[in-house]
C-alpha cells in the first residue's frame, strides 16, 4: 500500500491517494478542493482510480470531486445515511463558504461492505455522529483506517453542525473503532495520523481513565 496526502481547502482538510503500487489500481478519499492537485499526481503515478471514497460530504471534503471524477472516470461512494449531507449546500455547508455544492454519488455503500482495488480490500464502518453517513475505510491487512472526522489525534469530530450527534459519535467510536489493534494507524481528517492504542488510552473523549465526563 502507497498513500499520498494533500493538504486541503481552508479548513486544512487531509485529502489522501491510496494505490496498490504493484497494480497501480487506486482510490481517492475526500479530496477537498485542490483536484488539480490529485489530477496531476494520478497520471504523473499511472494511477488507475477505481473510486472516490468520501468518508462524508462536508463541503471542506468534496469541493474537487466532479473534476477528478471526469479527468479519471472513477465512480464516487458514500455510506448509508449521507445522501442528505451530500445533496444540500445548506446541509454540507458549501452555501456558507463558497459556491453551492450538490453531490451526485454514483454508490451507496452500507456497514460492513467491502471494496477491492488491485491487491487491497477495505472495510466500511458506519461512524454516524459528525455527520449521519459518516464512515472510516478499514484496510485489516495493512493495519490501516482512514477515519474522516470520526477520530482525530487526541480528539473527535464536531458535532454542532446540521444533523450532528455527540452520543452517536461516541458510541461509534467505542464500538466500532477502539476494538481495533492497537498498532493500527489512523489517517485522520485533519491533523496529524495517530494509533489506536494511542487513542484508547490518552484521548479524553474515548480513554476508559478519563474523567472528562464522570
Amino acid at each position: 500500500m502507497k498513500i499520498k496526502t494533500f493538504i486541503v481547502s481552508p479548513m486544512e482538510t487531509n485529502g489522501y491517494v491510496v494505490f496498490d503500487e504493484k497494480t497501480l489500481d487506486g482510490i481517492v478519499i475526500d479530496p477537498g478542493d485542490r483536484p488539480e492537485l490529485f489530477i496531476d499526481f494520478i497520471k504523473n503515478e499511472n494511477l488507475k482510480i477505481k473510486y472516490i471514497a468520501l468518508t462524508h460530504s462536508h463541503f471542506d471534503h468534496i469541493g474537487g470531486v466532479d473534476e477528478i471524477k471526469k479527468a479519471v472516470g472513477c465512480e464516487i461512494v458514500i455510506c448509508e445515511g449521507e445522501e442528505i449531507i451530500a445533496e444540500s449546500p445548506q446541509n454540507n455547508l458549501s452555501y456558507v463558504y463558497g459556491p453551492k455544492i450538490n453531490l451526485k454519488w454514483d454508490k451507496v455503500l452500507k456497514d460492513g461492505d467491502v471494496f477491492s482495488f488491485g491487491g487491497l480490500t477495505a472495510k466500511v464502518f458506519k461512524t454516524p455522529g459528525h455527520t449521519p453517513g459518516g464512515c472510516c475505510y478499514y484496510f485489516e491487512n495493512e493495519g490501516v483506517l482512514f477515519s474522516g472526522d470520526t477520530l482525530f489525534y487526541g480528539s473527535i469530530g464536531r458535532t454542532d453542525f446540521p444533523n450532528g450527534s455527540f452520543s452517536d459519535l461516541i458510541s461509534a467510536i467505542k464500538v466500532k473503532l477502539m476494538p481495533l489493534p492497537d498498532e493500527v494507524i489512523v489517517y485522520c481528517g485533519h491533523g496529524p495520523k495517530t494509533q489506536i492504542g494511542f487513542e484508547r488510552t490518552n484521548n479524553p473523549y474515548v480513554s476508559d481513565d478519563s474523567d472528562l465526563f464522570r
